[in-house]
């Protein structure tokens, strides 16, 4: 509260005197407490009004034993300025009327309060300075300035309040949007480890169930030290899957399912767009991407959808040396949902494409020879699959270009559907 105080009262040495021969003033000090308030909203604006016109009244009564020299009077400055005081109490009582609501008001009405409890505070200014010099209230000439004045200075103060609150959305919107795609890059690569993690766990419930149907019979036929050894090796198959058990459920925790229901298909390609562009830039490269998009719609299937085509975008990054394009294309033919991801890239082998879905398949090698883990296509072929979906290469004979074809069923993906 002191600071508004002090702010305003030095806001106030910048007036104008609009009545010739008259102490009273119209200057920034208003503005300045106006603007205060609006960004200052916790303030208990009656007792912040009070002890800014105490403050004013202070600063404006030192100021005239400093400039005044030595027709000084201490009782004559505080009489001159008391009425500015209460222009400020009174304007902090008007404003705590509507602290509770002001912020639900159009600007336009916001302006309109504001103005109006200005003029009234002038008023009550006017009406002390005649009490207290005991002159008649002889200023209804002048209400046309003093009205322009407030609503002037309100309409302006509103102006920069709003200003300074667009502003803040923006960065406020900035963040959360870095924060969601964040968070949506981490639970698209999470679903891929998910998904994974459940197929292992499938094979290892089948793997226990052999196990076990092994050492029924090895034990039924009297061979009891290899039946050990059997229950033995299917005891630890089963350890192994409660502690994968244990993974899945850590790992199904970190999902952030308040990222949103569901995303428009749109929005899930030009995320992957955005982050692959950073991707592409990170290692150099100069790739234009392009987007032909003739269907839209929301999807509770963002998180798969966007998993495949990270994979599918990434790999087209990396297939490009230095220059090239990527096309990201979508559509709907019957009843089904086509997505197609072509790169300008290196191409693949022709005595490769019957094997890229391959788990441990890769053609990746990094400077020290070794090769990537080559789950990746497998990755994105059982995640469409999963979906009821399909994916194939098409590999052009005379040219580098590839395409992936992936077909998704409508009905799966749509929303509502």
């Amino acid at each position: 509260m002191m600071l508004v105080a002090i702010i305003t009262a030095i806001a106030g040495e910048f007036k104008y005197t609009p009545f010739s021969g008259e102490v009273f003033r119209i200057a920034l000090g208003a503005s300045a407490f106006l603007l205060c308030l609006l960004l200052m909203r916790h303030l208990p604006y009656v007792y912040t009004g009070i002890i800014t016109g105490i403050t004013v009244l202070l600063f404006r009564t030192a100021e005239d034993s400093i400039f005044s020299a030595g027709m000084f009077s201490l009782s004559g400055s505080l009489k001159i300025h008391l009425s500015a005081a209460l222009y400020y109490i009174t304007y902090g009582i008007a404003m705590s009327r509507i602290q509770e609501k002001w912020h639900e008001f159009h600007p336009f009405l916001l302006g309109a309060c504001f103005s109006a409890i200005d003029i009234a505070s002038n008023a009550v200014e006017l009406f002390a300075r005649t009490l207290i010099f005991d002159t008649p209230f002889k200023y209804l000439e002048h209400w046309m300035i003093l009205t322009v004045s407030a609503v002037v200075r309100s309409y302006f103060v509103v102006g920069i309040y709003s200003s300074v609150t667009i502003s803040q959305m923006r960065v406020l919107h900035s963040e959360q949007q870095k924060r969601i795609e964040q968070m949506l890059n981490t639970n698209s690569g999470l679903y891929g480890e998910v998904f994974y993690l459940q197929k292992s766990m499938d094979t290892i419930e089948q793997i226990t169930a052999k196990s076990h149907n092994l050492y029924e019979k090895v034990n039924g036929s009297g061979l009891k030290s290899y039946s050990r050894t059997i229950l033995e090796i299917t005891q630890q198959i089963h350890e192994v899957k409660k502690d994968s058990q244990r993974i899945l459920a850590g790992l199904l925790k970190l999902f952030d399912r308040d990222i949103a229901s569901e995303m428009r298909l749109a929005e899930v390609i030009e995320f992957a767009v955005k982050s692959n562009r950073g991707y592409s830039a990170m290692l150099g490269k100069e790739i234009e991407f392009h987007c032909e998009l003739r269907t839209d719609y929301m999807t509770n299937h963002y998180i798969p959808l966007l998993t495949v085509l990270n994979n599918l975008v990434a790999n087209a990054v990396e297939a490009i040396e230095v220059q090239g394009k990527i096309l990201i294309r979508a559509y709907e033919q019957g009843d089904m949902t086509v997505l197609i991801v072509s790169d300008t890239g290196t191409g693949i082998a022709e005595q490769a494409r019957g094997m890229i879905f391959e788990p441990g398949f890769t053609t990746k090698f990094n400077q020290e020879g070794f090769a990537a883990t080559g789950i990746g296509l497998s990755h994105v072929r059982d995640i469409v699959h999963a979906l009821g979906g399909d994916i194939h290469l098409q590999s052009g004979e005379q040219t580098s270009q590839t395409t992936f074809i992936i077909t998704l069923p409508t009905d799966t993906l749509k929303k509502g559907a």
